[in-house]
């Protein structure tokens, strides 16, 4: 049986298999975030965390105009130094949120993904998008630099095309984000639902705990030299086996093998 939890602007929704979804809501027609969008999609995806039954989340706008289609500019001309920082912070809070959520994250990418934008979906494990999806980083344009997580940027499509997103402001189509590594699947827009609930099912139905700990290998593999990480992961996969996941997955896949 489903369950849902509405914030001002958010939806969050855990169904029988484990899977989550949070809605971005009531952000304007593209899911623009400004600084009370960012404090209730923040407190959503904490609430989910703190859950041990959630086994993915899906990460989505309302609509197929946009994922999230910027910082609210609004707000941002109203700023200083210190409001600057404080609304900065709060985004960052935002892109930790969902890239330090134990579980894998699926970013469904429908229409526009700018600026912020982009930088949550770098923050998820997994990007879907439609075939119509475009995505930019577009401060520059304003005055502003691409900041917080659009450092992860260089480790998803490389040096180059990171410095011509930041430096130049151009859009790319959805084709050349998966081609550049920036998203992981493009199929029609009449199907990214069906194509985000697929892969959110696939993992779903995998070993939770097997995929907690994957996630947060990855995570600690980015920040560890290659000797380190190889070291540090022998524990982890000994780990596994108390879980008992090894013993019940290798034994309905030994038994598929030999009823064949």
């Amino acid at each position: 049986m489903a369950e849902s939890t509405s914030f001002e602007h958010t939806t969050a929704t855990l169904d029988g298999d484990g899977i989550a979804t949070v809605t971005i809501t009531n952000a304007k027609a593209l899911n623009i975030v400004n600084s009370a969008v960012i404090k209730d999609v923040t407190a959503a995806i904490e609430e989910l965390a703190a859950r041990d039954d959630v086994r993915v989340l899906v990460l989505r706008g309302t609509g197929d105009r946009a994922f999230i289609g910027g910082a609210d500019i609004g707000e941002m001309v109203t700023l200083n130094r210190r409001t600057a920082a404080e609304f900065i912070t709060g985004l960052k809070a935002m892109c930790d949120a969902v890239r330090d959520f134990p579980a894998p994250v699926i970013a469904r990418l429908a229409g526009y993904t700018l600026g912020g934008g982009l930088e949550v979906a770098a923050a998820c494990d997994l990007r879907i998008s439609g075939s119509d999806a475009h995505f930019g980083m577009p401060e520059v344009a304003v005055g502003i630099p691409s900041v917080i997580h659009a450092a992860l940027l260089p480790r998803l499509v490389g040096n180059g095309r990171a410095a011509w997103l930041t430096l130049t402001g151009d859009q790319i189509d959805a084709a050349t984000a998966l081609a550049w590594g920036l998203v992981h699947e493009v199929c029609d827009p009449s199907e990214l639902d069906v194509a985000v609930a697929r892969n959110a099912k696939r993992l779903a139905g995998l070993g939770p705990a097997a995929l907690r700990q994957q996630k947060r290998l990855l995570r600690s593999w980015e920040d560890q030299p290659v000797d380190e990480a190889v070291a540090a992961s022998i524990p982890e996969f000994a780990a596994a086996f108390d879980t008992g996941e090894p013993q019940r997955f290798m034994s309905e896949f030994l038994n598929r093998k030999h009823s064949r």
